[in-house]
């Protein structure tokens, strides 16, 4: 217990050192626990909304049985509702806005302790870059797209926002992939040119 307590309070205040290195036991458990962080936030965002959805959907179909289908069981229920109702979506503005601040904010706790992980394996910090071209495109189209979705707004325009984002999400994936391959690596034995292997 005491090497993950190390490992975040390490990461934590190591935000803006950026020389140096860290071994895998040292990166790791900082890693999952701002991970973990950004999936609470997410989770504390999007539940509002989508319970605020639901409660409009409800009061639509108490009003208007005629539109909507309850169907209740043991252990499910849902609610159908016939027609566009664009009034009756949730308004995922602020979600998206969170989700932008906190993948900022993921970039920022993460940059140095990335870098120094890629120092121990013997690489410059600048490969720990490579998704997030990806990560700022995504962000930036997917809201506009998802909008106009839902507001049934479907023209050539949205499906090839659609191609791009899709094409953009497969690269930002691979570039992930690559960059948690170089982290996930085993440390270089002895001093390197980023300085000697951490205690």
């Amino acid at each position: 217990m005491n090497a993950f307590v190390d490992s975040v309070r390490n990461g934590f205040t190591g935000l803006l050192r950026f020389s140096g290195r860290d071994p895998a036991r040292r990166f790791w458990p900082y890693a999952g626990v701002v991970i973990a962080l950004m999936f609470a936030g997410a989770a504390a965002t999007m539940g509002p909304i989508m319970s605020q959805s639901f409660a409009r959907m409800e009061r639509f179909a108490a009003e208007h049985p005629d539109q909507a289908t309850v169907t209740r069981g043991p252990s499910s229920y849902s609610i159908q509702i016939q027609g566009s109702h664009p009034e009756l979506m949730p308004d995922v503005t602020p979600f998206f806005t969170a989700m932008q601040v906190g993948c900022a904010l993921v970039v920022a706790l993460l940059a140095a302790a990335v870098t120094r992980r890629l120092h121990d394996r013997g690489r410059r910090g600048w490969w720990g870059l490579a998704p997030l071209p990806f990560l700022i495109v995504g962000l930036t189209l997917f809201p506009r797209f998802f909008q106009s979705t839902l507001a049934g707004d479907l023209t050539p325009d949205s499906m090839r926002m659609f191609g791009l984002i899709f094409t953009n999400n497969l690269l930002y994936l691979a570039s992930l992939g690559l960059l948690i391959f170089l982290l996930a690596g085993a440390s270089q034995a002895g001093e390197n040119r980023f300085g000697p292997p951490a205690p």
